[in-house]
């Protein structure tokens, strides 16, 4: 049974970021759940979400969080899974805050941190780290990045006749 993907944010007004990480986790096949939890409104709720999460099949934990962004490390002092945080923009700092609060954690509780609203990216990265004990994941990775390489080759190529005339 594949993996699954668990994506954390720590308020709604992060979905139009984190629905990026839908498309691409779609796009590939692989499972997911998304939850609004709340490393400071809802610390029991989710402490025990991620607690629980291994047991429950999740492979990768993703967090969206803005501001203070404590999310991503909440999750990964509760488990020993890949935690991916995703830095949301806005507040005062217009995300800088989010992501140095995300980056900057303890040695011993490492989160893996994407762009400031990367969340196309986390989902990748997720992918990725799955895709390492899941062939069949591995294989479509390697294929969409084949077709990646394809579409700018044939860009190029437009580019290099536009040139010539």
């Amino acid at each position: 049974m594949s993996k699954k993907v668990a994506i954390l944010m720590g308020s709604d007004s992060d979905l139009p970021v984190v629905e990026k990480a839908f498309a691409v986790l779609d796009s590939f096949g692989v499972e997911y759940t998304a939850r609004v939890l709340s490393a400071h409104r809802t610390p029991t709720e989710t402490a025990a979400f991620i607690s629980g999460a291994e047991e429950e099949g999740y492979g990768v934990i993703l967090a969206a969080a803005g501001m203070a962004a404590h999310l991503a490390g909440a999750c990964a002092a509760n488990t020993t899974l890949p935690v991916i945080g995703i830095p949301v923009k806005g507040g005062a700092m217009d995300g800088l805050d989010a992501l140095l609060a995300t980056v900057q954690m303890p040695s011993g509780i490492p989160v893996a941190t994407v762009a400031i609203n990367g969340a196309a990216n986390a989902a990748h990265l997720a992918c990725q780290i799955l895709a390492v004990s899941d062939k069949e994941l591995s294989a479509k990775l390697k294929e969409a990045r084949k077709k990646g390489a394809e579409t700018v080759l044939a860009k190029d190529a437009a580019l290099q006749e536009k040139l010539a005339k």
